[in-house]
């Protein structure tokens, strides 16, 4: 792993409605600090998020990609988080054979009441993501 100096990685957040985005929420209402590195984009279930979705922010130009979303057993759509623990096993392959760090693809899960956790994790995947360095996709 490298730290590139001065490096500001660009990370993709798709959080999901109900549980996620809320604690992002709480996050900014209780005044939490984290990194300002992660562009949200809500989505109504993180059981949505289309493995394209994740590939295409890489392709233009996003270092790394977070999913976040309810916890397992609290989907407001059943087992939307499921299905997204599914698509990101498989595409954590996918990156694989792309020679892309699996470590640019966190999925986590972060409840409405979350706000700490929500400010935690995505601390963790910005240093993370630092250290990898920008990403080498033929862009």
């Amino acid at each position: 792993m490298t730290e590139e100096k001065g490096f500001e990685p660009k990370i993709i957040g798709f959080l999901c409605n109900w549980c996620s985005y809320a604690g992002a929420d709480k996050a900014g209402g209780s005044q939490e600090p984290y990194p300002p590195n992660v562009q949200v984009i809500r989505v109504m279930c993180s059981g949505r998020v289309d493995p394209q979705f994740i590939l295409s922010a890489l392709e233009k130009g996003a270092d790394g990609v977070i999913i976040l979303a309810c916890h397992p057993g609290d989907c407001h759509y059943k087992e939307g988080n499921c299905r997204a623990l599914q698509r990101h096993s498989m595409l954590n392959l996918m990156l694989e054979q792309l020679g892309v760090e699996k470590e640019r693809c966190r999925l986590d899960y972060v409840s409405a009441g979350e706000g700490e956790k929500f400010s935690r994790v995505i601390a963790e995947m910005v240093e993370s993501v630092r250290m990898l360095g920008p990403i080498s996709l033929a862009r």
